[in-house]
């Protein structure tokens, strides 16, 4: 940008599959934001993903317009990115290469590819910069940490990018640091769960969130011994799409306690629920013991843990936690996940020249 102001606004885009949530911020400071949810029902009239952006991105502009706030007067635009090819985290123009990437492959069976999507075409028509922070994809691990014991198959590396990238640059400015000069430990809790060792700059480590690699979680089974699944695939009990939803969206506390919502599963403990119990304190142990898998990645030099994401809010989980973890590093908790505020303040260290815009 050549034109240099004190403040920028900047319009973040996040489509999930069943809601587009967006929000105008004056630098960081939130203007208005809007969250709108679907019906399964309204949805299924579209063939594809893809095919719901006139949709979607109708209902924003003519929200934009309720609210007074002209298309012409913001300075950025940003989205969620979806699931591209691997890519180093940081701040990412949209270009053609990676619009034609979002429009195919996997990529286009997620709905975040529309946040990269409509950022590129208002961007375009305002002629006005298009950005995406920190996608899922984000894969800056040596080899050692990609190797399996399976030939022609490495390990995966979808996680929660955005989110912990945000509160590790948060935990290093107020503690007067920068983030490239941080070695931390980021643990987002949530329906999935993933831990980061963050080393200077770059998260050279992480179990893989979509498929159920790591602890168990509120939807996801976790790791667990090859041969059992392998018994599972040929009981004949469960088809190809119910091994996988163990591993992505019906395991963990979904199986085992019929529910993902843990404020239910904390009061059923208070109720005196044996079995409740058992099973949300095993979720957490699985939590401690890949929080020190990533201390040892980092080779004992982590200054700080970091408790982030919805589950974060729970004291049951981080006083917990807090007992089992902070003999590797002081814990401190960032609950929630902002990542409409997460993409404005990438978009904002871009276009104030603050870090380096990247090439897909």
């Amino acid at each position: 940008m050549s034109e240099k102001k004190s403040v920028y606004r900047i319009f973040s885009i996040n489509p999930g599959s069943t809601s587009t949530k967006v929000a105008v911020f004056d630098n960081t400071k939130l203007v208005a934001s809007k969250t709108d949810r679907y019906e399964k029902s309204e949805l299924a009239k579209f063939n594809r993903i893809l095919d719901q952006s006139e949709f979607r991105l109708n209902q924003i502009i003519s929200w934009l317009d309720e609210q007074g706030i002209a298309l012409e007067s913001i300075d950025a635009f940003v989205g969620r990115g979806g699931i591209l090819k691997p890519m180093e985290s940081g701040v990412y123009e949209v270009n053609d290469t990676m619009l034609a990437d979002l429009h195919v492959g996997r990529a286009a069976l997620h709905a975040s590819a529309l946040g990269g999507i409509f950022a590129y075409e208002l961007g375009r028509k305002y002629s006005k910069p298009a950005y995406i922070v920190d996608p899922v994809v984000v894969d800056e691990r040596p080899m050692i940490a990609k190797v399996s014991g399976i030939p022609g198959t490495e390990r995966g590396c979808v996680f929660h990018a955005l989110n912990q990238r945000s509160v590790a640059h948060h935990y290093a400015e107020e503690h007067g640091k920068k983030y490239e000069d941080c070695c931390l430990l980021v643990a987002h809790l949530g329906g999935g769960i993933t831990v980061g060792a963050h080393k200077y700059g770059k998260i050279v480590d992480v179990n893989d969130a979509i498929d159920g690699e790591g602890p168990f979680t509120p939807e996801r089974c976790g790791s667990i011994q090859v041969d059992k699944i392998v018994e599972l695939c040929f009981s004949g009990k469960y088809s190809k799409s119910d091994v996988m939803a163990f591993a992505s969206k019906s395991g963990g506390l979904s199986a085992l306690l019929n529910t993902t919502d843990c404020i239910e599963v904390e009061k059923r403990i208070e109720g005196g629920d044996e079995y409740a119990k058992l099973v949300y304190e095993a979720m957490i142990y699985n939590v401690a013991k890949q929080i020190g898998a990533m201390a040892a990645v980092l080779e004992g030099k982590a200054e700080a843990i970091i408790l982030t994401g919805g589950l974060a809010y729970s004291k049951m989980i981080t006083e917990k936690l807090k007992s089992m973890v902070s003999f590797i590093a002081p814990v401190e908790v960032y609950p929630g996940e902002n990542e409409l505020l997460a993409l404005a303040e990438g978009a904002l260290r871009a276009i104030r020249g603050e870090e380096k815009v990247k090439v897909y």
